[in-house]
């Protein structure tokens, strides 16, 4: 025991109430945020809903406070109840990847009578300044953002105000307080390549997707996997860094078939980029699969009903996609998620494109 020595009395000071510490997971109202900002909750709501009529240094002081304390947003209505829109922003609308991804966000949706709002940053994967600013004035449910996201500083702004934000495919490593739901693309790959080795191929081209992107990346590991553990030498000259189109296809296939020792197979970075493959085989005369076998990824619309059928790895986007907004509903709702990070397995489909080289 310690025993201090009595100290004489004090005046006792005059009482003043302590500044609350910030506490995350109990975010304050936009009445509180208004009295430690020291101004009105007219201004704090102008602030949230990113309307004008607010001078900087106010803006500034009222979201150093969000930052710091969070907001309590009013939960969103249940079923039958009127809701905000549900915010889908995709890196670009083409081809049959976002078809997938809203086939998925429309089940999930219609069964919370949610009507859904379409963004698209035509072609970036990082959501800019005006695309932010309209979503704090629409102040949706949620965010569900494919293959993109916002950037980490209007991801802590979108949660201080209570719209929860999920990413689907997400393009990059993700933060330790962002949700994401992916596939898994590494193993979908290692899958693939070694259906090819048990063929008997040794000879195998990879093209893969751009490097800044986590699936190109997880993707070739992958078949750097394969290769490594059949004990198969990885040639520098079978591996193509491309993109996700059918010209990138096109144009890596044609300069892998002019090697002086072409592959026997090619696993492109999706089916896009197969059915660039294709046409380059087509052009130098190889026929598929008895001169080169091709491999695609993701398995959508016509993979399937080309010729040969395409074998392909299945990535389930759809469940992905509504997985991501049943998330995105539940967090607005106030329950929590049992996860920060979704992965659904990739399975391989073996259709006709793949066969024991030639000999």
């Amino acid at each position: 025991m310690t025993l201090h020595a009595a100290q004489p009395p004090r005046e006792p000071a005059p009482a003043t109430e302590p500044e609350p510490e910030p506490v995350r997971d109990r975010p304050v109202t936009a009445a509180r945020i208004a009295e430690l900002a020291g101004v009105s909750p007219s201004t704090v709501s102008k602030v949230i809903n990113g309307r004008p009529g607010v001078g900087p240094g106010t803006r500034a002081a009222v979201e150093e406070v969000i930052g710091r304390y969070g907001y309590r947003r009013r939960p969103v209505a249940a079923k039958g109840g009127v809701t905000r829109p549900l915010e889908v922003v995709f890196h670009e609308l083409a081809g049959p990847y976002p078809v997938a991804v809203l086939n998925g966000v429309q089940r999930v949706a219609r069964e919370h009578r949610l009507a859904v709002v379409l963004s698209e940053l035509q072609g970036d994967h990082t959501t800019g300044g005006g695309w932010f600013e309209d979503v704090l004035m629409r102040r949706p449910t949620g965010v569900v953002a494919v293959f993109s996201g916002p950037t980490e500083a209007q991801s802590r702004r979108l949660r201080a105000r209570g719209i929860p934000v999920v990413l689907v495919d997400p393009t990059g490593e993700t933060g330790c307080h962002s949700l994401s739901v992916t596939t898994g693309n590494r193993a979908g790959a290692r899958d693939a390549v070694r259906h090819l080795l048990g063929l008997g191929h040794r000879r195998i081209a990879v093209i893969t997707g751009p490097p800044s992107t986590l699936s190109g990346r997880a993707r070739l590991h992958g078949y750097q996997d394969a290769l490594r553990r059949a004990g198969v030498p990885l040639a520098p000259e079978l591996v193509r860094t491309g993109g996700f189109r059918v010209e990138d296809g096109l144009r890596h296939a044609r300069d892998l078939l002019r090697l002086p020792e072409p592959p026997t197979a090619v696993c492109a970075p999706n089916d896009g980029a197969a059915i660039g493959v294709y046409q380059a085989a087509a052009e130098a005369g190889r026929e598929v699969p008895r001169e080169l076998s091709v491999v695609g990824f993701d398995d959508f619309f016509p993979s399937a009903w080309l010729v040969p059928p395409l074998t392909t790895v299945r990535q389930p986007l759809t469940e992905m996609a509504a997985a991501a907004t049943a998330m995105v509903v539940s967090l607005a709702r106030g329950r929590e998620v049992p996860g920060r990070r979704v992965e659904f397995a990739a399975e391989l489909i073996v259709r006709g494109s793949t066969a024991p080289p030639p000999r």
